[in-house]
């Protein structure tokens, strides 16, 4: 370091331990209102009479110490953009973080983990009392839960935050309405957004949601972006209890790892969600008892890539489980990749895994449905597969992401397997459930996709014949490995062809497997009204094949006499009568309850073998 910089870095110091010096005076000798320069954002509070009567010294060993101002020396100069550090300062009274009962709305876009961030963000912030807004003209502070994996969703995004700003110079000074970005565009685009007319009051990224009451305790007045996005190697939230934003619900997600560590080529979340760790299994099943105990009849277990879990919280050293064994079902080997499967980085070894988790999960309540989404293929080993055959409360249902058909894309794409490869886990994969429902993500237009490329994405389709499909047309994500070392060459007009092109030969495979249905009976979860017809009501099936009904009163059991009526939450046996490639249209017969059911329907398999 040169002399001038060296005397420019010292003199910062001085500037900064000055100010330490003179804030922890005022707030010794003032009784009422203090104002605290902490790293160059003014935050106003009051405190109590007895607080002020504090000694110094005992404010000093309190305050920042001499680290901090060294970590924070080169950002004296920066008074717009407040960089939080993501800790309480201890020397302010906790009333500073208060809601003090301002009204808080989310706006939520994207996967099923940002639906359950946004219940980790609420219950956050409720516990600081704030309070739930249910239209954005109520609301003091907006809250925008945003995702980055696809260049339209960021542009939804922008979108929004423009009609709200608009809302907010409505609100005027008198009464100041907050809008805030959160999630994964909130870490990928920090400084556009800060930069872009002024229009976000504060920034907070994946792993920093437990810093929302204090970003928002940052005053309007000061005119300052409040922001943190800093990644985490270990933050899973543990230990906050989410708060469903709907409380009429009887589904509910349960987020259980965290970030990834596959780098697939296209895909931002590694960057904007940090690498893989997983929840402790004990946070986990009390949070699935909790949801027990509230009525929820259907969980879906989150992750980015949700069957590579691997919890080693409760392990004494490396590779052990306490007192060196190993639990019931459990495997405390390294990773166990599906065959012709490779990862890009190092398989883990020891540690409670997936199979582990969905068996303690599965024998909380017999009556609750569980799910799991997102996986990724190469993480089903054999004791997986049989768990979901064997336990009638896990969904024979199986999301299987393809992405392409090609295996040179999937070599682009740095999947870790080829087209053969995926084939033969899905034949497996049938021959231990044969009636395993299979749903599908493919992105169209990826970096060199030629016409036989997305031909072999088409006859991959027509081969595997899924249940569901969902399809994306590629756009280029910065920091991606394919935004460094690949050109996104496919016109926009090609990828639109040939996304048709997959809905089309997609849903003539679904709609041949629903129709299949029809004469079947089956039972079906109760989730809410039907937006056509107010007479009618639906829920989803095993496979999560959506099935509409008559709202008509049924009886409450198979041979029951006394009829009542269908509401959100009932398990109800239907007859199917048609179908189209999305839906299933059924004739309810009667209530039931998953447990019944099941000894019904292995009673009938038992007299069929006979």
């Amino acid at each position: 370091m040169s002399c001038s910089k060296q005397f420019k870095h010292c003199k910062a110091l001085i500037r900064n331990f000055n100010t330490l010096i003179t804030d922890l005076g005022t707030i010794a000798t003032s009784s009422k209102a203090h104002q605290l320069q902490y790293s160059n954002v003014t935050c106003r509070y009051n405190s109590q009479d007895s607080k002020s009567k504090a000694s110094f010294s005992e404010k000093l060993q309190q305050g920042p110490n001499l680290q901090h101002f060294i970590a924070n020396s080169g950002k004296v100069n920066d008074s717009d953009v407040y960089e939080d550090v993501g800790e309480f300062i201890p020397y302010l009274e906790e009333d500073v973080y208060s809601g003090h009962g301002r009204k808080v709305y989310f706006d939520t876009y994207g996967c099923q983990m940002n639906f359950n961030d946004t219940e980790i963000a609420w219950s956050i912030l409720k516990d600081k009392g704030y309070m739930k807004a249910d239209s954005v003209r109520e609301a003091d502070v907006i809250l925008l839960m945003t995702c980055s994996v696809r260049d339209n969703a960021e542009q939804r995004v922008w979108n929004m935050v423009e009609k709200y700003k608009g809302l907010k110079r409505k609100a005027g000074k008198r009464n100041p309405l907050r809008i805030g970005i959160l999630g994964c565009m909130a870490e990928r685009l920090k400084h556009k957004i800060l930069d872009k007319e002024k229009m976000v009051d504060l920034v907070c990224g994946p792993d920093a949601y437990r810093d929302l009451p204090h970003l928002l305790a940052i005053t309007p007045e000061s005119r300052q972006s409040a922001v943190n996005v800093m990644l985490s190697l270990e933050e899973t939230y543990a230990d906050v209890m989410p708060v469903r934003i709907n409380d009429n619900a009887k589904t509910a997600f349960v987020s259980i790892t965290r970030g990834c560590n596959n780098m697939c080529s296209y895909c931002i979340v590694p960057f904007t969600r940090g690498r893989e760790r997983s929840r402790p299994v004990s946070s986990i099943l009390e949070e699935v008892r909790m949801l027990s105990d509230q009525g929820i009849k259907e969980i879906t277990l989150l992750g980015q890539n949700v069957n590579s879990y691997c919890d080693k919280s409760e392990e004494v050293h490396y590779g052990g489980l306490p007192n060196n064994e190993a639990h019931e079902g459990e495997s405390t080997k390294n990773t166990i990749l599906s065959k012709g499967f490779k990862t890009i980085y190092k398989p883990q070894s020891g540690g409670r895994r997936f199979s582990h988790l969905l068996d303690q999960v599965s024998q909380i309540d017999p009556d609750m449905r569980i799910r799991f989404t997102s996986p990724h293929p190469k993480d089903f080993p054999d004791e997986v597969l049989y768990l979901i055959r064997d336990r009638p409360n896990v969904c024979n249902k199986i999301h299987l992401p393809a992405q392409s058909g090609s295996t040179d894309m999937l070599q682009a794409m740095r999947r870790g397997h080829t087209r053969e490869a995926y084939l033969d886990l899905v034949h497996h994969i049938r021959d231990i459930i044969p009636d395993v429902s299979l749903s599908s993500d493919f992105i169209v237009g990826f970096c060199g996709e030629t016409e036989e490329n997305h031909r072999d994405t088409l006859s991959l389709i027509e081969e595997v014949q899924y249940r569901y499909v969902y399809q994306f047309a590629y756009s280029m994500r910065q920091k991606t490995h394919a935004y460094h070392r690949l050109k996104d060459t496919v016109p926009q007009s090609v990828k639109r062809r040939r996304v048709d092109e997959v809905i089309e030969c997609s849903r003539r495979g679904m709609l041949g497997l629903n129709q299949s249905q029809i004469g079947q009976e089956q039972l079906i979860l109760i989730e809410g009204s039907s937006k056509r017809s107010s007479r009618d009501i639906w829920g989803r099936n095993d496979g999560s094949i959506k099935v509409v009904i008559p709202s008509d009163p049924i009886p409450s059991c198979e041979r029951g006499d006394n009829p009542r009526n269908i509401t959100v939450g009932d398990y109800v046996v239907v007859k199917i009568l048609s179908a189209n490639s999305q839906t299933l249209i059924g004739q309810p017969l009667y209530h039931s309850s998953l447990a019944n059911y099941t000894v019904k329907t292995d009673n009938v398999s038992r007299t069929a073998s006979l």
